[in-house]
């Protein structure tokens, strides 16, 4: 089982910037895919952004530009910076992983919201 601890949400002005980082702990094999999604009130989960494990990155268009996905294996970490945040994309962000071994987790989610 792998269990994933999120941290680096909050509240945001927009223009600002935020760092979202996920660290997976448990018992696994390789993560092959470390990856964010987000969800809005009344809306559906979506991606936003992947790193694999040998360190290609996917971004939904809309942050592309603005926010880089990285990953740590020494530390089984994966990150999201976030910049030139605007408000749309005030959101639950929940970590995901695809571990070799176990299959997909999801972490319990961090809230980021833009707002003046």
């Amino acid at each position: 089982q792998v269990q994933l601890a999120e941290s680096g949400g909050g509240l945001v002005q927009p223009g600002g910037s935020l760092r979202l980082s996920c660290a997976a702990s448990g018992r696994f094999g390789r993560l092959l895919a470390m990856a964010w999604y987000r969800q809005a009130p009344g809306k559906q989960r979506e991606l936003v952004a992947r790193i694999t494990y040998g360190g290609e990155t996917t971004y939904t268009d809309s942050v592309k530009g603005r926010f880089t996905i990285s990953r740590d294996d020494a530390k089984n970490m994966v990150s999201l910076q976030m910049n030139s945040l605007k408000a749309e994309v005030t959101a639950a962000y929940y970590c995901n992983v695809f571990d070799s071994r176990a299959g997909d987790f999801w972490g319990q989610g961090t809230q980021v919201t833009v707002s003046s």
